[in-house]
């Protein structure tokens, strides 16, 4: 147990009544928050011989102090707990969600002519937001249905009282009806928006018959390509249709919980239905076994409705779980009352038993899983860790290569790993014009420079302190790294390079070589970030080498842009041939002025 005396203290003392904790690491650093009918129970099963899930153990092993606080009631703590969530974002906490909230189609009504969108956040702006879609029901598929049965724009334009000049791609196919150029009314536009929305809440008779007699037409025209894929479109939505719960009404808005464990882990199922169809099946494994599955629950149920709209009616299978607090809570979140049920009997008590098949099948198979899944990032980076030396898990790695061609169009690639799994987002590329030559050590110089530059700035993917900064290479380039993390006066920041012949870790300004264990998960990460930096290098090299191919000679004369390029290559048809043409012969191509003609041969001339 690596409690400090003040925190094994508290231990011995702490109360039996209810409230919040909040466990921190030896650097005082939030790393888990949950809540407890009784404290004292909850808090010291932590530090209890049981059998715990691997996460919980790892967890564990960092506690070195804890804090409580008592509440007055369950909401009380409730609230409190989602609180501290979003101002600490603890590390394990996070981990009990998805990583991405589930897609929704939002449909502004306030703009006079809306357009659909797919968004993953849900927010209190007053749009309409259906979903969530998630397995069983693409909503991309959803999309596509509706794009082949109602002509809505798809384009981001701000639709004002200045009306566009001609019509776009679109309304010459019929998929759009023009609003940009006043060729539909606002209400005419919203008749066929109600129309959408009719058939997101159930009802998809419009749409099949729409969609039947755009097929017909489509094949009395000889138009096949079409006519199939309309029946492509048919089919989605049967596919669909054939989700319909016949006992529940069209206009019904519910999730069923279902919640299974044992002594390892512990999984919830979400069904959700909407328009009386159940919309897809989702699993997540939550961190802490020692809940019991209605506390459990109810913290899962906090999380969730974080990122997802809040129904009209909750089906759960927990009896003890007391819904007061929780119903409450989501009043104040999303303006109404939601309706907790118990699920005794009926097609609710079908869907629940759906739900608890579902979650008894994804902890069979998730254990085996999330072990490895744990183990070659979370479990790697914590062996990183030990293994260099760390002052704290690299939670945040940033990797840069450099690619070039004989030191020409040199590049550089930053490439970034959070919780062991690239983060695409925050990728970002250099080009490196200040350095002449193939001077590869100068070039890593320049990018973690820029880098380091843009650490205070606003933007996301820069704003963010890395963890640990890892350079594709060996003692040279380290030491490039180094010089400039120390002229920056950064600190926080670890340092390390990975030489690719023998597979060498360099750590820091010492340049101490550390040998990880050949396949290992701790080397198998770093190598993975490494491959990473060096793929989306040469890829960008490739762009610029691509790009580059394309140029043309005239390129490089001021005065030339791609019009008066276009213009010459027409008349004369190779760059050649212009440099070739005399003064007379330039001037007769329109655009081309005697002062331009004689900058074209003097170009030739200096050549």
């Amino acid at each position: 147990m690596k409690l400090c005396e003040f925190a094994k203290q508290k231990l011995e003392t702490i109360t039996t009544e209810p409230g919040v904790y909040i466990m921190r690491n030896e650097s005082g650093q939030v790393i888990y928050v949950g809540k407890a009918k009784n404290l004292k129970k909850r808090v010291t099963q932590y530090f209890s011989n049981s059998k715990k899930l691997f996460k919980v153990q790892a967890m564990v092993e960092k506690i070195v102090d804890f804090d409580f606080f008592i509440t007055l009631s369950e909401f009380d703590a409730l609230a409190l707990e989602s609180n501290l969530i979003k101002k600490y974002q603890p590390f394990y906490n996070i981990l009990l969600k998805d990583g991405k909230a589930s897609p929704y189609i939002k449909i502004d009504l306030k703009e006079p002519f809306p357009r659909l969108e797919v968004v993953r956040r849900v927010t209190s702006d007053g749009a309409r937001y259906f979903g969530p879609y998630f397995a069983g029901v693409n909503v991309w598929e959803i999309m596509a249905v509706i794009e082949s049965a109602f002509p809505l724009r798809t384009c981001k334009l701000a639709l004002g009282e200045k009306k566009a000049k001609r019509e776009c791609l679109n309304f010459l196919l019929g998929k759009c009806l023009a609003p940009c150029t006043g060729r539909i009314s606002a209400e005419d536009y919203k008749k066929i928006i109600f129309n959408v929305i009719d058939f997101l809440n159930g009802n998809d008779s419009l749409v099949t018959k729409t969609l039947e007699e755009k097929m017909q037409k489509a094949s009395e025209t000889e138009n096949f390509e079409m006519a199939i894929l309309i029946r492509e479109r048919l089919r989605m939505l049967n596919r669909i249709k054939s989700k319909v719960v016949a006992q529940l009404p069209k206009d019904i808005s519910l999730d069923i919980f279902a919640c299974e464990s044992n002594s390892l882990s512990t999984a919830i199922c979400v069904v959700s239905v909407r328009g009386g169809k159940i919309l897809g099946i989702q699993n997540f494994n939550l961190l802490d076994a020692s809940l019991e599955k209605h506390e459990a629950l109810s913290s899962f149920l906090l999380q969730f409705y974080e990122l997802n709209v809040v129904p009209s009616e909750v089906v759960i299978g927990e009896e003890k779980l007391s819904t007061e607090p929780i119903s409450k809570f989501l009043f104040e979140k999303a303006g109404k009352q939601v309706n907790f049920h118990v699920a005794k009997n009926g097609i609710k008590k079908s869907l629940l038993n759906l739900a608890e098949k579902n979650a008894k099948d994804h902890l069979e198979k998730s254990i085996t899983k999330e072990r490895s899944k744990w183990a070659k990032t979370i479990g790697a980076m914590e062996r990183l860790k030990d293994a260099m030396n760390l002052e704290e898990v690299p939670k945040r790695i940033e990797c840069f290569d450099i690619s070039n061609t004989s030191g020409v169009m040199k590049v550089a690639s930053m490439v970034v790993f959070e919780n062991g799994e690239p983060k695409k987002k925050d990728y970002r590329k250099f080009k490196i014009s200040s350095i002449e030559g193939p001077n590869d050590f100068a070039s890593i110089a320049e990018a973690v420079r820029r880098r380091l530059k843009n650490l205070n700035s606003n933007m996301a993917s820069f704003s963010t302190k890395p963890n640990l900064i890892l350079i594709d290479g060996g003692k040279g380039q380290l030491t490039s790294a180094t010089h400039e993390l120390e002229a920056s006066g950064t600190t926080g920041i670890a340092l390390a390079s990975l030489a690719k012949q023998f597979e060498e870790v360099f750590v820091g300004k010492e340049q101490k070589l550390v040998m990880l264990r050949r396949g290992s998960v701790e080397l198998l990460l770093l190598q993975k970030i490494r491959d990473e930096a060096h793929r989306f290098a040469i890829t960008f090299h490739r762009q610029l080498r691509a790009k580059n191919m394309l140029k043309s000679p005239l390129d490089d004369i001021n005065g030339i842009g791609p019009a008066k390029k276009d213009a010459l290559l027409k008349i004369f048809g190779t760059s050649e041939k212009v440099f070739s043409a005399s003064i007379d012969e330039l001037v007769a191509v329109k655009g081309i002025t005697q002062n331009l003609a004689q900058e074209i041969v003097k170009h030739k001339t200096s050549d």
